[in-house]
């Protein structure tokens, strides 16, 4: 009798430690749950329904990580000033809405991105202290570039760049470098954010060069993720261009290029092609090798919210974008989803 017992436990605590020699990172694109400027367009029941439907899904893993567009204020800011009214838009959240972000499990945010700053130094006040006070970590602004927070033993850092006012700048390489390289020598895992890359439809592959978008330079995506994982990132979450782009892996770390449009009601297109979008598990081992990943697919019509697609038409794009941006890079998407590596 003890010893079967003893066998119990030794068997339930082994693979307990075994589990946790395996981490689990959960990645997403841009997050707008409605905006009250210039005029109301807020969800009912203050967009509790946005995320339901996959809130299971993200809540399963260690750390979830999304890209938060626009600003948490309840009323008041600077809009920003536009160049282009066309092609520029300023988005305000009620704080409550970050209630939202809870339910659904989000560990960590970027606010480095275009729209960060729509509401002036009142709107990022207002979203860092939103953020805080309901537990969620968050970084990119200038004034708070990084975050290292411990899950469970291990160590996590968090850098997110933007080629935008206030942000940590993406186009400026050496200084990316060397904030990696610090946040390397303090964290087991190194998480970077960066929004770039030219917008739309037409914009889906990775170019390996500077692109520009309306006279704004958007960065050399490939090259900077590459540098900084040779620097000393682990993972990169790329986001920006409302289209999902391809993935690699790049000496055993993962690189998503562009997570699309996640979570986003109103002044974001959703149609076609900018409503399909993944959530990205990334399994690594503690030193942030890439082990394997799993890519969930989902959808948005306006008035219903995230949902999973039982059609997989992202993955299928993925599968695609993936093998004509990157032939080099030695992963394999199945139809399931299921990211494998075959390590070189």
């Amino acid at each position: 009798m003890r010893l079967s017992f003893f066998l119990l436990f030794f068997s339930t605590t082994l693979s307990f430690s075994q589990s946790k020699d395996t981490l689990s990172i959960i990645g997403v694109g841009d997050i707008m749950m409605g905006t009250n400027y210039p005029e109301n367009k807020l969800p009912a029941s203050d967009g509790s329904f946005l995320m339901r439907d996959v809130e299971a899904v993200l809540r399963n893993a260690d750390v979830t990580f999304g890209n938060l567009e626009g600003t948490l204020l309840d009323e008041g800011g600077t809009p920003k000033t536009c160049r282009d009214p066309k092609v520029c838009y300023a988005f305000r959240t009620p704080v409550r809405y970050v209630n939202n972000l809870v339910s659904a499990g989000f560990d960590m945010m970027s606010l480095a991105n275009n729209h960060a700053g729509d509401m002036g130094d009142l709107g990022r006040k207002s979203s860092m202290k939103t953020l805080e006070d309901a537990g969620i970590l968050h970084a990119g602004q200038l004034n708070q570039k990084t975050v290292v927070f411990d899950k469970e033993g291990v160590k996590y850092g968090l850098v997110a760049f933007a080629p935008n006012s206030n942000c940590v700048p993406l186009n400026d390489l050496s200084g990316a470098r060397e904030l990696v390289k610090q946040l390397s020598a303090e964290v087991d895992i190194v998480i970077v954010s960066f929004h770039g890359g030219a917008e739309g439809a037409q914009y889906q592959h990775v170019p390996r060069t500077t692109e520009l978008f309306h006279g704004e330079n958007r960065g050399d995506v490939y090259k900077f993720s590459h540098e900084l994982i040779d620097a000393g990132a682990d993972i990169i979450f790329g986001h920006g261009p409302h289209v999902t782009r391809g993935i690699e892996v790049y000496k055993n770390r993962f690189i998503a290029y562009s997570l699309g449009n996640f979570c986003t009601y109103r002044g974001i297109s959703v149609s076609g092609i900018n409503g399909l979008a993944p959530i990205i598990k990334v399994y690594t081992n503690k030193k942030g090798e890439f082990l394997q990943g799993k890519i969930t697919p989902t959808f948005q019509t306006y008035g219903v919210g995230v949902q999973i697609d039982t059609e997989k038409r992202i993955t299928k794009i993925i599968q695609e974008l993936s093998k004509k941006d990157f032939p080099e890079s030695p992963i394999r998407i199945a139809e399931d989803g299921l990211i494998s590596y075959l390590a070189q």
